[in-house]
């Protein structure tokens, strides 16, 4: 039986389209597309993993009158020592995705810090149904990350974490821990784990028929032959 890891080597280099139609071909017409507001934050980058879920929740903590001295030792030493926590981290592992079941409150929960530390983690991307700020630092850095909007707020007194590694709803989608995700230009779509391999074959299929017929295409004009057509 193949593992997790072999799965996702199936899914190398197929584009959402190959995926889409992969899922259509079994059957799974209605399964798996985000929403289309779940976008890059920057053209052009693409992204395949396991997805690895999280949970925030909207809190119901109110920030206390304090000065500004007071409120950073607040902020660091309670809001993300106790409430906007992250225990998760350390159970990430290389070609993990982030997937964030987040809210629409206005709130940068994905940033430059903390997408940066997950990185250094193995993983390969983030998808959240909240936002993200430090987009030019998340730009630079390059992990894929696809999000609802853009935010300038960080998340104390707004959004705190609930759980990890259970089934979340981004996108309007299901998001299983160790379901496939696949993100490019297209947005983002998720294969259920137990129909991987199947949706990978079609999937494959429908990328090689439309690189035959581009690559004709590209020698008629007398382009240069690229990666997307050999």
């Amino acid at each position: 039986m193949a593992t997790n890891d072999d799965i996702l080597k199936l899914f190398e280099g197929l584009r959402v389209a190959d995926v889409r139609d992969g899922m259509d071909w079994i059957g799974l017409h209605h399964r798996g597309t985000m929403n289309r507001e779940i976008r890059p934050i920057v053209p052009g980058v693409r992204m395949c993993g396991r997805a690895f879920t999280v949970k925030s929740r909207p809190t119901d903590k109110t920030i206390p009158h304090l000065t500004p001295e007071e409120y950073t030792d607040w902020a660091y030493n309670y809001w993300y020592k106790e409430v906007a926590i992250q225990p998760w981290v350390d159970d990430l592992r290389p070609g993990d995705v982030v997937v964030i079941e987040g809210h629409d409150l206005n709130v940068g929960e994905v940033g430059s810090n903390n997408s940066l530390g997950w990185r250094v983690k193995g993983a390969v991307g983030v998808v959240t149904s909240g936002g993200v700020r430090d987009i030019d630092e998340c730009v630079r850095q390059g992990l894929p990350i696809f999000a609802r909007y853009r935010s300038q707020a960080m998340t104390q007194g707004r959004l705190e974490y609930e759980t990890a590694n259970v089934p979340v709803a981004v996108g309007d989608v299901l998001v299983r821990p160790g379901d496939i995700v696949v993100g490019d230009g297209d947005g983002v779509i998720v294969v259920p784990i137990e129909h991987a391999e199947q949706v990978a074959t079609y999937a494959r299929q429908e990328l090689e028929k439309d690189k035959r017929t581009r690559r004709r295409y590209y020698e008629q004009l007398g382009w240069e032959l690229d990666e997307t057509v050999l």
